[in-house]
């Protein structure tokens, strides 16, 4: 076998050159078990830990808190395993099939947000990262470094975090898989560790004392999670399916990316939960990296923060990487590494402004954040009705933004979708604006399935064929 069969999309060390192009059939190799391997990495995060917190503050114990957890992010991932599907099917990054459902010109407002939750998500990582490094470097000089205080080093710490998030986006689909395969092991045995010794920090009193919350407690939770964790990855589905064989099985890309990414979520999110249980205090922190350590013997903080590190960069370069394909799809006209670098560089800023200038970052932002899965969410409704009638995505079209493009429709626009993703988007944010925050995102998803179905579902264009 060679390197490039063993490693689809080129071999580990060559940057990838191709773009947003539909990868043609002889040249995807391949296997479901791969994702498996991206999916978990990139979900070994510290950031699992405060939405365990969350589910804790809106009054659920810990087994409910299990329970959630399970739901939402086991469900979540298993719908960016249906998008992979598209991706095995078309060969393109999720955005780029999405023209086809939206039409070349009606595909930008799914993109605009698609590559907002992107950068939003990388700045909180470059942000939590860049804390981490300065906690390291707290412990190495003996003495507690602020980042407003530190300014130089604080610039130090987000610069070293972007440059490794780069070095491997950079490079591509081969080097991710490779990288993500590994570094499962090395972080993930890492974490176990930590975790062992979180554990044993835990007050089992206070954590069985924990009563049970609502069952409108418990539906608001799932939302929660499942926001916070696939459906922010849903429109990222298919850009590492993309290489996957056109006769691998779309059952085994669901449960590798549900398992590969529940797994981990599950217990990090069951973790956040009983830590909180025990400490209450956790889930007000505002920033759960130091008050995780803290929690920790002396030994610990380094092996934790390293941990923290690693997985907060497993899952940046994937979303950078992904990033970088979407603002192609946007239109801006540089080359694939191009467009990573590009990305890495709002993301700094982003980083620099919130350790620098901005007082709180973590709740607002985060809420930032997470109202953008409302417009995800909806994309994903559209989307997924689009699946069920759509088996093949024609590669020129794809590719073509100007009238001759078979996904042109009627003024670039194929209204029917658009209607419906807009339609579902105001359903939402209003469920949101009257307290519905658990079944705000769960009504937009039925609302832009339901009135993309009823207004006739896929439209397929001029001609299409298999990739």
């Amino acid at each position: 076998m060679t390197t490039t069969d063993a490693v689809p999309g080129g071999t580990l060390t060559a940057v990838e050159q191709r773009g947003i192009e539909p990868v043609p059939a002889d040249e995807r190799n391949g296997n479901p078990f791969q994702l498996f391997w991206v999916w978990f990495a990139a979900n070994i995060s510290v950031l699992g830990l405060p939405l365990g917190a969350t589910l804790v503050a809106l009054g659920l114990n810990i087994w409910q808190a299990v329970l959630v957890a399970f739901l939402g992010a086991f469900g979540s991932f298993a719908l960016v395993g249906v998008v992979s599907v598209a991706g095995r099917r078309g060969g393109a990054p999720s955005m780029t099939l999405s023209r086809a459902v939206f039409g070349v010109r009606g595909n930008a407002g799914p993109t605009v947000v698609s590559l907002l939750s992107r950068l939003g998500w990388e700045t909180v990582n470059t942000t939590t990262a860049a804390f981490v490094l300065l906690s390291l470097f707290s412990i190495a000089a003996g003495e507690e470094i602020a980042a407003k205080d530190s300014p130089v080093l604080t610039l130090v710490a987000i610069g070293v975090f972007v440059v490794c998030t780069l070095l491997v986006s950079g490079l591509g689909h081969a080097a991710i898989l490779v990288i993500q395969r590994w570094a499962t092991w090395i972080f993930g045995a890492l974490n176990l560790v930590v975790a062992a010794f979180l554990i044993a920090t835990v007050d089992w009193d206070a954590v069985t004392a924990t009563p049970a919350g609502s069952w409108s407690a418990v539906l608001l939770g799932v939302g929660t999670i499942a926001a916070g964790t696939g459906i922010g990855w849903a429109n990222a589905g298919a850009d590492m399916a993309r290489y996957q064989k056109t006769s691998a099985k779309a059952a085994h890309l669901v449960a590798s990316s549900a398992a590969g990414a529940g797994v981990p979520l599950l217990l990090l999110i069951a973790l956040g939960s009983l830590l909180t249980a025990g400490s209450p205090e956790l889930a007000e922190a505002p920033d759960p990296v130091a008050a995780i350590r803290a929690m920790l013997p002396a030994g610990m903080a380094v092996p934790y923060l390293i941990a923290a590190f690693g997985g907060l960069l497993l899952s940046n370069h994937l979303s950078v990487y992904s990033a970088g394909l979407t603002t192609l799809t946007l239109g801006v006209r540089v080359k694939r590494v191009y467009a990573v670098t590009l990305d890495v560089v709002v993301t700094f800023a982003g980083a620099i402004y919130f350790m620098l200038i901005a007082g709180d970052f973590y709740g607002p932002f985060i809420a930032f954040i997470s109202l953008l899965a409302i417009p995800i969410t909806a994309w994903l409704g559209v989307f997924l009705v689009d699946m069920a009638k759509r088996r093949t995505y024609d590669p020129a079209a794809l590719m073509d933004v100007r009238r001759t493009s078979g996904y042109w429709y009627r003024g670039g626009v194929e209204w029917r979708a658009t209607g419906s993703w807009l339609a579902a988007i105001v359903l939402g944010y209003a469920m949101r604006g009257l307290g519905q925050d658990g079944t705000a995102w769960i009504a937009t998803f039925i609302a832009a399935a339901v009135l993309y179905s009823v207004l006739g579902g896929a439209r397929t264009g001029r001609k299409e064929t298999v990739a």
